[in-house]
């Protein structure tokens, strides 16, 4: 995850491509609580749904999503990511490009 003039969204490391699903999977959960809190409809949380019935694995998803935010505020400094990164503040375009 670089800075937000990078071109390279999904590029990167596995850990920094995993974090990225995650905070997409996250936002969309999100999304749909809101949106089942709007229509006063039952609990739209897949997360929960899917997992209420195991409350630890629950809970570790959403302490990853939770880890994948941080990562995107700081960035990942692997060397493969800021090889990226490097590439693409040089106006370079990289194969991971979205």
């Amino acid at each position: 995850m670089c800075h937000s003039n990078c071109n390279h969204k999904w590029g990167g490391c596995a850990v920094s491509m995993i974090a990225q699903v995650l905070l997409v999977a996250g936002g969309l959960n999100w999304g749909l609580v809101g949106v089942g809190m709007l229509l006063n409809a039952e609990s739209w949380n897949v997360v929960n749904i899917a997992l209420g019935s195991m409350p630890t694995l629950e809970a570790v998803v959403y302490l990853l999503v939770g880890v994948a935010a941080v990562m995107s505020i700081f960035g990942c400094k692997c060397n493969k990511c800021m090889a990226e990164c490097a590439n693409c503040v040089a106006g370079g375009k990289t194969g991971s490009n979205m």
